[in-house]
Formats: C-alpha cells, sequence, structure tokens
C-alpha cells in the first residue's frame, strides 16, 4: 500500500512540474506585488508584463499611473510584440453607478514572431492563476479587439 501511496505522489509531482516545464517561465515576484498594488490600492491603471526568454520569467516592463488613460496603455503595447498587460478600467452603470473592473489582456499581435507567441500562448493560464482577481480576458491580436467600446460590453 505504502509504494502505491509514493507511486501516486510521485506521478502528482511529475505532473506538477511538466505543468512548469510546458509553459518554462518563472513569474517575478515584483508582477504579483504590482498587481496586488493595483487591485487593493489602486496605485496603477495599468501594468504590462514582458517574457525575458533568457531568464526564462515573466517581470514588469511598464506601468501607468492612475491619472493615465486608455491611450497612454495602448501606446505602451508594441506593435509588433507579445505582451500581457492588466488594465483597471473604469465605467459608469446604467444606474449611474461608479464601477470598475480588472482586465487581463494577452496581446499577441498578428505581426510578432511565431515562436513568441507560442511561448506567450503556453504561458498564459499559469500567469493568469499567479495575478488572485482578474474579473475579464480579453485575447487580442489588434487594436480593435480590445477598443474601449469592447472594454465597455465585457464590463457590464
Amino acid at each position: 500500500m505504502d509504494s502505491l501511496r509514493t507511486a501516486v505522489m510521485i506521478s502528482a509531482v511529475d505532473e506538477n512540474r511538466m505543468a512548469n516545464a510546458a509553459s518554462g517561465m518563472a513569474v517575478n515576484d515584483e508582477c504579483k506585488l504590482k498587481f496586488l498594488e493595483l487591485k487593493a490600492k489602486r496605485t496603477y491603471r495599468y501594468i504590462i508584463y514582458k517574457i525575458e526568454e533568457k531568464q526564462k520569467q515573466v517581470v514588469v516592463e511598464k506601468v501607468g499611473e492612475p491619472a493615465n488613460g486608455y491611450d497612454d496603455f495602448t501606446a505602451n503595447l508594441p506593435a509588433d510584440e507579445c505582451r500581457y498587460a492588466v488594465y483597471d478600467f473604469d465605467f459608469v452603470t446604467e444606474e449611474n453607478c461608479q464601477k470598475s473592473r480588472i482586465f487581463f489582456i494577452a496581446w499577441c499581435p498578428d505581426t510578432s514572431r511565431v515562436r513568441s507567441k507560442m511561448i506567450y500562448a503556453s504561458s498564459k493560464d499559469r500567469f493568469k492563476r499567479e495575478l488572485d482577481g482578474i474579473q475579464i480576458e480579453l485575447q487580442a491580436t489588434d487594436p480593435t479587439e480590445m477598443g474601449l467600446d469592447v472594454f465597455q460590453s465585457r464590463a457590464n
């Protein structure tokens, strides 16, 4: 019986190791800390994350101050490289209530390298799990797929 229990435990450890190896990307602690600041204190409007392939980890590339708007956010996404981003979207409901939703954006433009698209796609779910409190996910290959109208319609 003990050998069966040991085999099951080894199998579970191997599965976990394989899941992490599949994406192969660690998550830098700063990623989680900045996200918690955005979520709890609203210290930032957005956070843009980048995968550093040589370091095999996701890192914070840029943060936007609370006064920064949507245009500033989109201007900081590269036109031909993949990124992850979190955006704190403020809106007013039909009942005239001020609300906010935290969006996770997987930005993978059609013009980015195939290898990059594959790495970002395979690492996305694991990275997203590290950011507890994401309310809505968007995947975008061009700016129209994450326009303000898309944010507004998904937020309600």
